[in-house]
C-alpha cells in the first residue's frame, strides 16, 4: 500500500451520510485530517463525532459519499483489505475495551498476533517498548482487574500503538477519569505526536483536555460540521451553537422542551 502525496491530507471524508433506522446522523459531513496533526472533534452527545471515528477506520460503510486513507478509498474496500489500512490506524475506545481474561501483556500481544507476528522475541520487545512509553513497564504479569482507572485507559493506548500505526483514534480518551489521571492521559497524547510523530484524532467533551492535545477544532451538531479552524479561531467564534457549546449552555429550544415538560407534570398527583 503506497503512500499519498504529501501535500494532500492523510485521511478525508466527502459528502459523508449514515442512518440508522430513522434517525440521520452524518448529514453530508465534508472534513479532512492532516499529516501530524492532533484534531479534536467537538460536539454535543448524538452529533455523529463517534460514527465518524468508525467510518475512519472502516468499522461502518457509509450510505452515501467517500472516505480516504493515505490516498487509498476505505469505503469501497473489501473487508480483507481493510486489515492494510486498520494495521495503520491504533482506535483507544471509550472504555479501554480490554481483554478481561487476559494479562496486561497477552493484552498487549494480541493485536500483534492477530496480524501475524509470529517471532516471540519481537512481540516481547514490542510490548515492553509501548508498555514503557506509558509507563506501566512494571504491570505487564498483573490482570486489567488488577489495575486502576487510568491505568486501564494507559493500557488500552499502549495496545493501541503496538503495531506502530500512523494515526490514532481518541474516542472520549478521558471519560471517567479523575483530573489528575486525565492529564496523565493529555500528555501520552502529546508524547505520542512528539516522539513517534502520530497523526491524532480525539473526540471528547472534555474542553480543558480539548485545548491542551488539539492543533485544530472540529465541533460537530445534528450530523454537520458547524466549525473547523484553530483554538483562537474556536474561542472567538460568534455562531450560537458553537458559543453555546464551548460554555455549557442548552439552547432556548432544549429549554423550553424541559420547562413545557415540568409545567405539565407539576403539581399531578
Amino acid at each position: 500500500m503506497e503512500s499519498s502525496s504529501s501535500n494532500e491530507p492523510l485521511i478525508r471524508v466527502a459528502r459523508l451520510r449514515k442512518r440508522f433506522g430513522r434517525l440521520q446522523v452524518l448529514k453530508g459531513v465534508d472534513v479532512s485530517f492532516a499529516a501530524g496533526q492532533t484534531t479534536v472533534v467537538l460536539g454535543p452527545s448524538g452529533c455523529g463525532k463517534s460514527v465518524l471515528l468508525k467510518h475512519i477506520v472502516g468499522l461502518l460503510r457509509p450510505d452515501a459519499g467517500e472516505v480516504w486513507f493515505d490516498g487509498h478509498r476505505v469505503d469501497r474496500m473489501r473487508e480483507a483489505d481493510l486489515g492494510i489500512v486498520r494495521r495503520q490506524i491504533g482506535f483507544l475506545f471509550q472504555m479501554s475495551a480490554l481483554f478481561d481474561s487476559l494479562s496486561v501483556a497477552d493484552n498487549l500481544a494480541f493485536p500483534l498476533r492477530e496480524h501475524g507476528v509470529t517471532d516471540e522475541a519481537v512481540v516481547q520487545a514490542r510490548i515492553t517498548r509501548v508498555a514503557t512509553m506509558v509507563g506501566l513497564a512494571s504491570s505487564l504479569q498483573q490482570m486489567p482487574a488488577e489495575l486502576s482507572g487510568g491505568q486501564r485507559k494507559r493500557i488500552a493506548l499502549a495496545r493501541a500503538i503496538v503495531l506502530d500505526p500512523k494515526v490514532v483514534l481518541y474516542d472520549e480518551p478521558t471519560t471517567g477519569l479523575d483530573p489528575i489521571r486525565s492529564d496523565i492521559i493529555n500528555e501520552l497524547i502529546l508524547k505520542l505526536k512528539r516522539e513517534l510523530r502520530i497523526t491524532g484524532i480525539v473526540v471528547t467533551h472534555d474542553l480543558q483536555s480539548a485545548f491542551k492535545v488539539g492543533d485544530r477544532f472540529i465541533l460537530m451538531h445534528e450530523g454537520t460540521v458547524r466549525f473547523e479552524g484553530s483554538a483562537a479561531e474556536l474561542r472567538a467564534c460568534q455562531d450560537p451553537v458553537v458559543h453555546r457549546f464551548l460554555q455549557g449552555e442548552a439552547s432556548p429550544e432544549e429549554l423550553a422542551e424541559i420547562r413545557g415538560n415540568g409545567a405539565s407534570t407539576l403539581g399531578a398527583p
